[in-house]
């Protein structure tokens, strides 16, 4: 008999962070976002939390954009192509615990080290970014 898998609830609720600026999609455009996202998807291939992932790590990186283009400040693409985000429910089938979490975020500090560069990403929003990475991700963390 399996045992039933308990879901974790972080304190305090869906984060309070504010949603980033809408300065970086008009820095960045889509194009950019969508390069930081596979460079981001390319640290996740590489990581201890690869088995999270489809096996489509490409396709994953662009779903990924899409919803980080709206978030940004650009068109609602991903709202168009799958629907509402429901971000926690969509991630409710994979146990992602702090450590997991902490990965998560190394891979994206490790494509945000270049980003103003790479990416054309603002310098003065890296740090309200990260801000809401980090919200964000606590968000989605499911088990103790």
């Amino acid at each position: 008999m399996s045992e039933e898998r308990q879901f974790y609830v972080p304190p305090g609720g869906p984060p309070r962070t504010s949603a980033p600026s809408p300065e970086i999609y008009a820095a960045m455009g889509d194009e950019n976002i969508f390069a930081m996202l596979a460079d981001f998807y390319q640290q996740l291939e590489a990581s201890s939390i690869r088995g999270m992932f489809p096996k489509d790590m490409a396709r994953a990186s662009r779903k990924s954009a899409a919803f980080f283009v709206g978030l940004l400040g650009g068109p609602p693409l991903y709202h168009q192509k799958y629907g509402n985000p429901m971000m926690r429910a969509r991630h409710m089938p994979f146990p992602i615990d702090e450590a997991a979490r902490q990965v998560w975020l190394a891979c994206f500090d490790a494509v945000l080290a270049d980003a103003p560069e790479k990416y054309s990403f603002p310098v003065a929003h890296l740090p309200t970014f990260r801000d809401f990475l980090a919200g964000f991700s606590g968000w989605m963390v499911n088990t103790a």
